[in-house]
């Protein structure tokens, strides 16, 4: 019982950091300069119906917005197909946020007029009630997996000219969205060739920096308990949980869902604010540094693999982990730890980073040569 109750507090403090960072990261990024001579990419806003969503049990809409970027020759070279990149956001905000926060369609515009090869670029929006889906498969949330995976891929490849193969798709993600992203690549390597993983949560639920105060923690617990005991729905459960103080909720239906379980469809990890080792175990098995070693053979087939963090980011530390684990079975990957916080650079980074390594990785031709 000892040790669960560190891994509880540890949890709790897991799940602050990664959440909080993205709270406090909507606001404040380094946007590049205007490149003169750039030119413009069509936005498009669409919605995506996803099978693998219907029926959820927390009431999740199965239309999905979606966010289109075709790249400035779409319209006009109408014979030309695309690859595309799927980049998915972090907890708190949706694919419209994350858009202001990557400053997008500019950075996009930014790294074509410097060079990077044109391709299709989508943000799918997983925002859920508990304001992030954590792009796990969930009976209480829906498969937010698949939708990405499968649904979303399946629409954009019958809706636009795409090059519809592995080797022409990436993936990259920031903050919850790079842990979808080393969830996601680590799953579904016949899906996507090429991987970016920038300042990744949730890879691990034990954080170093040691417990919080065990009177603080079990009070948070059991605060949360009266929360959901009180709720009638999830609708009203999130409402009494403003910002980051729904991240336990969102953790728990991703992760312990109990379809036995109404109105919230969960198990969270206290009962009395006491700690409930087979639900921790639940949210400790979804952190991909538990599981990685079972996907070295899918990691393996990726045509490259990059990750960043900021060197101000709490979270760099299990980064660098995956880090290291990848290094220790020989997989090739760039890991690149840059001066700023959880989200000081993001859009500069998605223009003068991500954009060229998937420019550079991706396949541009059917057959990939």
């Amino acid at each position: 019982m000892l040790q669960a109750r560190k891994l509880f507090h540890r949890v709790t403090i897991f799940i602050a950091l990664a959440s909080g960072a993205s709270l406090g990261a909507q606001v404040q990024t380094i946007v590049p300069p205007l490149i003169p001579g750039a030119k413009p990419a069509t936005v498009e806003h669409i919605k995506v119906h996803s099978a693998a969503i219907e029926g959820n049990l927390e009431g999740e809409p199965a239309d999905r917005d979606v966010i289109v970027f075709l790249p400035p020759s779409y319209k006009h070279d109408t014979g030309r197909h695309y690859p595309v990149l799927y980049a998915l956001h972090g907890y708190f905000i949706g694919a419209q946020q994350w858009s202001g926060e990557i400053h997008v369609p500019q950075t996009i515009e930014g790294a074509f007029a410097q060079g990077a090869r044109e391709m299709i670029v989508v943000l799918p929006d997983s925002k859920t009630v508990y304001l992030g889906s954590f792009y796990s498969s969930s009976v209480t949330t829906g498969d937010f997996e698949r939708f990405i995976s499968h649904d979303l891929v399946d629409y954009i490849d019958a809706h636009y000219r795409t090059l519809p193969t592995r080797e022409s798709r990436g993936l990259v993600g920031h903050s919850m969205g790079g842990y979808g992203a080393s969830r996601i690549g680590m799953k579904h390597p016949d899906v996507f060739g090429a991987l970016y993983i920038m300042s990744p949560c949730c890879l691990s639920p034990l954080m170093d920096g040691g417990p919080a105060p065990v009177g603080d923690a079990k009070q948070r617990a059991i605060d949360s308990e009266k929360r959901a005991i009180t709720a009638r729905s999830p609708a009203e459960l999130a409402a009494a949980s403003p910002g980051f103080a729904a991240s336990p909720y969102a953790t728990a239906a991703a992760w312990a869902p109990n379809p036995k379980n109404p109105p919230l469809y969960f198990d969270l990890p206290t009962k009395d604010g006491i700690p409930q080792p087979e639900i921790i175990a639940k949210l400790a098995a979804n952190a991909p540094l538990a599981f990685v070693d079972q996907y070295i053979g899918s990691l393996k087939q990726y045509r490259a693999i990059a990750m960043d963090v900021g060197d101000q980011d709490g979270l760099r530390l299990d980064a660098a982990k995956l880090h290291a684990v990848l290094d220790r079975y020989g997989i090739v990957n760039a890991f690149t730890i840059y001066p700023g916080t959880h989200t000081s650079a993001v859009a500069d980074r998605f223009q003068n980073f991500v954009m060229p390594f998937f420019s550079k990785n991706l396949c541009f031709t059917d057959p990939c040569h």
